[in-house]
């Protein structure tokens, strides 16, 4: 059995807390640019620098209420032991955002991350040291925490991006009824002021959740609790997070922006407005979505408003498929990523 520092742990939770959020760019990033892309709005070049840009001021200047779920989703003291177990939690989220990204299908690094946890969480140290919110939902304050509130976002806040969505493409409907072409020039000229504000929304969001884990690791690392991320961390996250955007998964584009619906710039205002109010809000929450989630129902909803028949639902179905599997396939992979480190290594 081979015996390993505090700081190597340290130094490879930091790794691949990085790395998982350049896979969290590749991913969620894709989907704040794929209408405004296949909308005709910006090129794809374009699209990617605005989106790096604003995702990387939301990552520094967005706050910590998501941070905050995150780190509290393990109920462990913050000691050397939990440093293994966060490696093998990230781990397995980053290898199934990497099988996602490679078949292009958009599933959500939000619950990879939770999957993740609650795996290597498990078979370390068992069910009981996961928070998992139930009590606290039942109890006379019905208030949602932990992973209670980690799979109600992953319910609702597609629901919500659907429904604003709906509505919005309803409305669009009666105002520009009698709208020319010419419209859709004014619609692609506001479509980069609302990309940038749901660019920042999505930094603000999925960058958090990098920054609740290294908040874990660093506390876990010198033996008390941190309760402030610092600023080299904020900045870190978003700035791998930003080359992860600029790198883009373009199969995923393709996927939102032309598998589901035929969008046209009207479609893709409406999306985003619908998407952007919908991760604010659940920012402000401390609610931690997935971006691709909610830009997906936004798709759906702007693409049901239109033309019901002709949304591709097949392909709707196949990514809800993998939606519902995340949570499961990457705990599976980060038990049996901690499993080996047990049997390989020294825990300290």
């Amino acid at each position: 059995m081979i015996a390993v520092s505090i700081t190597v742990w340290l130094i490879g939770v930091i790794s691949i807390c990085l790395l998982f959020a350049l896979t969290n760019g590749l991913h969620d990033a894709s989907s704040v640019v794929a209408t405004f892309i296949c909308s005709g709005a910006a090129s794809p070049r374009q699209a990617i620098m605005l989106a790096s840009a604003f995702g990387m001021a939301g990552a520094v200047f967005g706050g910590n209420a998501v941070a905050d779920t995150i780190s509290k989703l393990i109920d462990l003291p913050p000691n050397a032991v939990l440093l293994p177990i966060l490696l093998a939690a990230i781990l397995g989220a980053v290898l199934w955002n990497l099988l996602t990204w490679k078949l292009g299908m958009p599933s959500s690094s939000t619950h990879a991350l939770a999957g993740g946890i609650i795996g290597a969480v498990i078979v370390s140290s068992g069910y009981r040291h996961v928070r998992w919110g139930w009590s606290a939902l039942v109890s006379g304050n019905h208030q949602l925490t932990g992973i209670a509130l980690v799979v109600a976002a992953l319910v609702f806040s597609p629901l919500l991006g659907f429904g604003a969505a709906f509505l919005l493409g309803k409305i669009s409907k009666v105002l520009f009824r009698n709208a020319k072409f010419e419209l859709n020039k004014g619609l692609n000229r506001f479509q980069w002021v609302i990309a940038g504000f749901l660019s920042y929304s999505h930094g603000a969001n999925d960058t958090q959740k990098i920054i609740g884990i290294l908040t874990l690791a660093l506390a876990a690392s010198g033996g008390t609790a941190i309760h402030t991320a610092p600023l080299w961390v904020r900045v870190s996250g978003g700035l791998v997070m930003f080359i992860g955007t600029m790198l883009g998964g373009w199969t995923i584009m393709k996927t939102i922006g032309m598998g589901i619906y035929e969008i046209h710039p009207v479609h893709s205002v409406n999306s985003q407005l619908a998407s952007f109010g919908s991760i604010l809000f659940a920012t402000a929450v401390g609610a931690p979505v997935s971006t691709t989630h909610v830009v997906v129902g936004s798709v759906m909803g702007v693409g049901a408003a239109d033309r019901y028949k002709i949304v591709h639902w097949k392909i709707v179905k196949e990514i809800v498929t993998a939606w519902v599997i995340t949570i499961p396939a990457s705990a599976a992979v980060a038990a049996v990523i901690f499993t080996v480190f047990h049997f390989l290594f020294k825990m300290v």
